[in-house]
C-alpha cells in the first residue's frame, strides 16, 4: 500500500461520500467510481476516508479498515490518504491509528471523544492524542469542534496540546467563531513549528480562505472538489476578483448542504451526486433517513444555480 511519507496537511482535501446498497452494505463498485472521479480534480493535495462524509459512526471496525484498503487501491499511488480516527475511548483511538497506518494511510483526522461534550481539560486531551501518536508515526489533524460543544479546544489547551504533541501538524478548524478561527490562522500557522489551519467552514469558505488559511477539508468537496480547488488556488494568488465569482457558484449549494437539520449534510450531498449521475442512489444508515422531494428539489435548483447540473426541462416553443 502506497504512503506519502513526506506529505503534510494542507491544500485542498475533500472527505468523501460511502454509497451502500438498499440493504445498506457498503456498495464498493460505486465506493470505487466516486473516489477515482474526486480523485481525478486538479489542484488535490490529498482525500479524507472514515470521517462524518463516510457515515463513520455507523462503520464498524473492519468496515472502516475495508474503506481504507479500497481507497488506497483505488487512489492511493496518485494522492495521500487521511483517515479519521472516530473512537470514544483512547485506546480504540490507537487501533484505529495503528490499522490506519498499516493499510497505508499518510495522516490521521482525530475527532473529539464524545465523553468531551461534559468536559475536559489539557491534561485529558494531552493524554488522548500522544497515545494516538505513540500507536503510529502518522501526522496527525486535530479535529477543532465549537468550544460550546464542550468538545472544541480553547486556546490555552490547543497551544499545550501542540506542544506536547510534535505529530499534530495541522488543525481542521470548525469553530464557528471569526474571531477565535482568526487567531488560530495568526497564531498557529505562525509557531516555530507551524501547525496548519485547514478550514471546515464550507458555509462560509470564502471568507475563512482571505484569512489566510493553508488549506480546507470538506465534505462538500465530495460534489465540489473542483470550485474548491480553484478558489483556494485564486485566493492564494491574491486574484479576490476571480475568487468572489466562483464564491457566487459554490453559494448556493452553501446554502442547501448546510442548512438545518445540519446532519443531513452527507445526506443532501449523497442526493446531489445521484442528480449529477454520479452515485446511483443516495442510501443512508440510521439514524439519517431518506430525504423528501422537496429537499431534492431544492439540491437541483441550487446544482442549476451553480452551473453544475445541466437544465434538461423542456422548453416552450
Amino acid at each position: 500500500m502506497t504512503r506519502h511519507p513526506t506529505f503534510v496537511p494542507g491544500g485542498v482535501i475533500p472527505a468523501v461520500l460511502l454509497p451502500f446498497t438498499d440493504d445498506l452494505a457498503i456498495d464498493e463498485r460505486s465506493f470505487r467510481a466516486h473516489l477515482r472521479q474526486v480523485a481525478s480534480t486538479h489542484g488535490l493535495s490529498a482525500i479524507t476516508v472514515n470521517a462524518h462524509s463516510t457515515e463513520v459512526a455507523s462503520c464498524t471496525f473492519e468496515e472502516q479498515r475495508r474503506v481504507m484498503e479500497i481507497a488506497g487501491e483505488e487512489i492511493g499511488d496518485r494522492l495521500p490518504i487521511v483517515h479519521g480516527v472516530w473512537a470514544d475511548c483512547s485506546l480504540e483511538a490507537a487501533r484505529i491509528a495503528r490499522a490506519a497506518a498499516a493499510g497505508g494511510a499518510s495522516a490521521l483526522l482525530v475527532f473529539p471523544p464524545a465523553p468531551f461534550t461534559l468536559g475536559q481539560n489539557a491534561e485529558m486531551a494531552i493524554a488522548h492524542f500522544r497515545r494516538i501518536a505513540e500507536a503510529c508515526d502518522l501526522p496527525i489533524i486535530a479535529f477543532q469542534y465549537p468550544l460550546a460543544t464542550g468538545q472544541g479546544y480553547p486556546p490555552d489547551t490547543l497551544l499545550r496540546l501542540i506542544e506536547a504533541v510534535p505529530s499534530i501538524r495541522a488543525i481542521k478548524d470548525w469553530t464557528n467563531n471569526v474571531q477565535l478561527h482568526e487567531w488560530q490562522v495568526r497564531t498557529l500557522q505562525a509557531l516555530p513549528r507551524p501547525v496548519n489551519v485547514l478550514t471546515t467552514h464550507s458555509s462560509w469558505l470564502f471568507s475563512s480562505l482571505v484569512l489566510g488559511c493553508k488549506g480546507l477539508l470538506s465534505g462538500s468537496g465530495s460534489v465540489i472538489a473542483d470550485l474548491q480547488a480553484q478558489l483556494f488556488r485564486a485566493v492564494q494568488a491574491d486574484e479576490l476578483a476571480a475568487a468572489k465569482a466562483l464564491n457566487d457558484r459554490i453559494y448556493p449549494l452553501a446554502r442547501v448542504f448546510y442548512a438545518d437539520p445540519f446532519v443531513d449534510m452527507h445526506n443532501l450531498m449523497k442526493e446531489a451526486l445521484v442528480l449529477l449521475g454520479r452515485l446511483p442512489r443516495a442510501v443512508v444508515r440510521p439514524p439519517l433517513v431518506k430525504l423528501g422531494a422537496a429537499e431534492i428539489e431544492r439540491i437541483r435548483v441550487a446544482l442549476l444555480d451553480a452551473q453544475i447540473l445541466e437544465d434538461r426541462a423542456p422548453r416552450a416553443a
